[in-house]
């Protein structure tokens, strides 16, 4: 991901994105690069206007996320669930046994 941001970070500066440049943002991070990773990124950035992408992704609507109260509340609904499934005593489950065999 570092060297994703170190090309967008050259793009920003109007710099050309290659493997000189991406390797020094990174290396200027504090993070060794990976010559693999490195020239894997630039042969897949090339060709593609990256003014053009961003527009485009600055443009697309963004999916709301919901809040995590009500995932927190079913949390709690389980484990009620679980204490009542437990509260069932053996006379009750005979019953219902019983019904199913006539």
């Amino acid at each position: 991901m570092q060297y994703v941001y170190g090309a967008m970070l050259l793009h920003a500066a109007g710099k050309s994105i290659d493997e000189k440049g991406i390797t020094a943002v990174v290396a200027a991070a504090g993070v060794s690069a990976d010559a693999t990773q490195v020239k894997a990124l630039v042969a897949s950035l090339e060709g593609v206007n990256i003014a053009d992408v961003l527009a485009k992704a600055e443009a697309a609507p963004v999916a709301v996320a919901a809040p995590a109260a009500p995932a927190a509340s079913g949390a709690s609904e389980k484990k009620e669930e679980k204490k009542e499934e437990k509260g069932v005593s053996e006379e009750e489950a005979s019953q219902g046994l019983s019904a199913l065999f006539g």
